[in-house]
């Protein structure tokens, strides 16, 4: 593994689709699949910072394909768009360097209409659901248990969707009701149990591995053919979820988290919360990572040595 973060995806074989914080999104010969390749850029308060985490698109392609196994073993009915970690063959779709470079973070997946939402589900009290709180009583517009304490585990998981923005604007905090508007009455309520199905399945995994999924972010898309739901993007990942040390875990305090936290606070602290073309110190990108990585090692039992070389054989 290269000890330099891959901003930048130099995959020119295929055409570039879009570009969002995060991945790279390419057509395919088949039109009926796309591939995703994830960068090692990673982006907080809806701001791309200008240095990488090395080694982050691995981690996150790896550990999604993870999950994607995990859910659909756990989920009845769950469809989802993952369908190879393996790249496009060289030389006849690719060259062997782009083959290369693509291997470990690229998935080829259904190619499918996404829902314009973020389908977030909320377990604990903690983030912008905590400062809501704290002023009304409520997360999203849903009123909420009187006494909650900050990072308390709700009674029950709760669907509190977002506004998909555009690359550099920010995601609106939407009511349930205000989603079904956007998606549609036929498709909402099947979005809403899917993912609260997919988050609970996820956090059982999880704690059965010292790990507490404080909130996470999934993405739906649509089958126009079928008309099928189906589970789509990053999934339960250091950069779409708020993971917690279940055995550090106390209510009524701030917790340490295996995610971008660590980035986060050092933003705030420093002023640079969604400010442009920040730079992260070396200190803060290998804090990330080393919290990434013990993330993943926790959640898939393997080391990403391993399972790169699993990769291969």
């Amino acid at each position: 593994m290269s000890s330099e973060a891959l901003t930048t995806i130099p995959l020119t074989s295929l055409p570039r689709l879009s570009q969002g914080k995060v991945r790279d999104l390419f057509a395919l010969p088949d039109d009926s699949k796309l591939l995703f390749v994830t960068s090692d850029r990673i982006s907080a308060y809806d701001v791309i910072l200008k240095n990488g985490i090395s080694s982050k698109g691995l981690i996150l392609t790896l550990l999604s394909a993870k999950w994607f196994e995990v859910l659909s073993s756990k989920v009845p009915g769950l469809k989802h768009h993952f369908l190879s970690l393996t790249p496009p063959p060289a030389p006849s779709v690719v060259t062997p360097d782009e083959r290369q470079m693509l291997r470990g973070r690229s998935m080829t997946v259904r190619r499918l209409k996404i829902f314009p939402i973020e389908a977030i589900v909320r377990g604990y009290v903690t983030g912008s659901a905590w400062s809501e709180y704290e002023k009304s009583q409520t997360i999203h517009g849903l009123p909420q248990p009187a006494g909650l304490l900050c990072c308390q585990r709700l009674p029950q998981p709760i669907y509190t969707p977002s506004t998909k923005a555009e690359l550099g604007d920010k995601d609106l905090n939407i009511t349930p009701d205000q989603a079904r508007a956007i998606v549609g009455e036929k498709y909402a309520s099947r979005i809403e149990e899917l993912v609260l199905a997919c988050y609970k399945a996820g956090v059982a995994y999880a704690e059965e591995r010292g790990i507490l999924i404080a909130d996470t972010k999934f993405e739906l898309g649509l089958d126009e053919e079928t008309d099928e739901i189906y589970l789509v993007d990053e999934v339960l990942t250091p950069d779409s979820s708020r993971f917690w040390s279940k055995a550090d875990y106390q209510v009524g305090r701030q917790q340490d988290s295996f995610d971008k936290q660590v980035l986060r606070d050092w933003l705030t602290s420093n002023g640079l919360k969604g400010k442009p073309d920040v730079l992260l110190p070396p200190e803060v990108v290998e804090k990330t990572k080393a919290r990434y990585m013990e993330a993943y090692e926790k959640l898939t039992d393997k080391t990403l040595e391993e399972a790169l070389k699993s990769l291969e054989e």
